[in-house]
């Protein structure tokens, strides 16, 4: 009894076959478990920072940059923090770096790529097809029996045939390994968060010491013309026998202080510049905004987070928290890489004489199959690598806390130095006035004949000392108080872009 020729398989049952052998494969992913630990939002630190016995409020006094600045614990930062400056010439400096900052530009292309790869990663828990379509002459030797059905020595075959394949994931090893890229893709987030901060911060920074350098600069000028006259009026009372030459030598020597300390500043004064252009993603000889401290208004209401909110406001902080979920994630994939492995694939096809051929029923074929591995020994690197993603983990979890008392640390700083600014400037605001007043005292004695030139010189050099303090003092509190906005997080959250470049720039 001759047996019947098998059936050929029809597009249609290879079709259910594929599609039973992916819902299997849905079922086992979704009744499998995810290994290794699960990452959870770590809780804010035992501190009270924002309400260490601190006042409400700073000291205060009339006059420029004196005025009190208040705290408000748990008050929300603007995402363009800077404009509480009341700068415009720092508004578009700040908005003209956002849209030319090279840096910032290498941080978006950073996130892009860090995006891209988790979207290549999720890709592993979907079936992987390929097709392919292999045309080939044969030659078969005369020693063997004639080709079936065409009794040819020369014959062609067309094959068309699909691979398919998928890996089941049991254990959520993949489901790990995307997590992992996840967090990747959140920390390069925040990495470009962090240099948006870091370059406003810098740029506020670099023009508030710009201008206080301008200022130390002007106020040095008029110390070294007094000098000189001092000196001239000397050279004068030398030549009448008022002094003496161990006099005169004193007021050269103090003379060429004060010209070896104007040098210096000067010196800074470019330097600063420079670094301004470069910030903005300019070259040295680009025109830049001149600032000076009058230019500048002291923001009277600071806000202070609460530490729940700092540690997701600080990106350096969101930062470490991510490389710690990303570790957490990688515990999983190598626990999962020490487990049986379920491989699912299937290759539906043609094969035929002719291209004719191909779309006539009976010349399909199939295989279906599934693959249990289980790796038993590979000489102790499974189970080291699992090792080191877990000694990996606990570093990450070190990392994060380092970067919790940082913050922390940045933020009570910047507080203190608020505070102290404040006494400082009063202080020094004080010494200025009396020395200015002494200086108006020793020109009307002057004017009376009660005083010689001399004591009024000293006088407005006296003046001119406490001047460039009393500079120092304000370019000190406003710098400050950029810090403190820029430890706070500096209102990130509340931005959706950077700014584009503005007409009219530059200024």
């Amino acid at each position: 009894m001759t047996a019947a020729p098998a059936r050929p398989v029809s597009p249609r049952r290879w079709r259910h076959l594929l599609c039973g052998a992916g819902m299997l494969s849905v079922l086992i992913d979704v009744g499998g478990c995810a290994v290794g630990p699960n990452f959870h939002h770590p809780a804010a630190p035992a501190t009270r920072f924002a309400q260490a016995g601190r006042p409400a409020r700073t000291d205060s006094l009339a006059g420029a940059d004196g005025q009190a600045q208040v705290f408000h614990p748990g008050a929300d930062i603007p995402a363009e923090w800077w404009t509480l400056f009341h700068s415009p010439a720092l508004d578009r400096l700040v908005r003209h770096a956002l849209a030319n900052s090279p840096t910032l530009d290498s941080a978006r292309h950073a996130l892009r790529v860090a995006q891209e790869n988790r979207a290549a990663q999720a890709g592993v828990l979907y079936p992987s097809i390929s097709a392919s379509f292999n045309p080939a002459r044969y030659k078969t030797s005369r020693t063997y029996s004639p080709v079936p059905n065409s009794n040819s020595w020369l014959y062609t075959v067309h094959t068309a045939q699909l691979n398919i394949s998928y890996q089941a994931d049991i254990w959520g090893g993949l489901r790990r390994g995307i997590e992992a890229t996840s967090a990747q893709r959140d920390a390069e987030r925040y990495q470009l968060e962090a240099a948006y901060l870091s370059l406003t911060g810098e740029l506020v920074q670099a023009a508030i010491a710009y201008a206080a350098l301008r200022a130390q600069v002007e106020a040095t000028q008029d110390l070294v013309a007094s000098q000189r006259e001092i000196l001239d009026s000397a050279t004068r009372q030398i030549a009448l026998g008022q002094i003496s030459d161990a006099d005169l030598a004193q007021q050269r020597a103090q003379l060429a202080q004060a010209e070896a300390t104007l040098v210096p500043l000067r010196q800074q004064v470019t330097q600063q510049h420079d670094q301004i252009a470069a910030l903005a993603g300019d070259m040295p000889d680009d025109p830049t905004p001149d600032f000076t401290l009058d230019g500048f208004t002291l923001p009277q209401d600071l806000p202070v987070s609460v530490p729940a909110r700092l540690i997701d406001q600080r990106p350096d902080v969101k930062v470490a928290e991510a490389g710690w979920h990303a570790a957490c994630a990688q515990v999983g994939v190598a626990i999962a890489n020490r487990l049986p492995n379920l491989q699912l694939s299937a290759q539906p096809g043609l094969a035929a004489a002719s291209i004719g051929q191909l779309f006539v029923p009976g010349y399909g074929q199939w295989m279906v199959a599934g693959m249990l591995s289980q790796p038993l020994f590979q000489g102790g690197q499974l189970m080291h690598q699992e090792r080191a993603a877990r000694a990996q983990y606990e570093q990450a979890a070190a990392d994060y806390r380092a970067a919790v008392v940082a913050a922390v640390q940045d933020v009570t700083d910047s507080l203190n130095a608020i505070g102290f600014d404040a006494t400082a400037l009063v202080a020094d605001s004080t010494a200025e006035r009396a020395a200015t007043r002494g200086l108006e005292i020793a020109r009307a004695r002057l004017a009376y004949g009660d005083a010689s030139r001399v004591d009024m010189l000293l006088a407005a050099q006296t003046a001119l000392q406490a001047r460039v303090t009393l500079a120092q003092a304000r370019a000190a509190r406003l710098s400050d108080t950029a810090g403190l906005f820029q430890s706070l997080g500096g209102g990130w959250w509340n931005r959706h872009d950077a700014p584009p470049a503005r007409a009219g720039w530059p200024p």
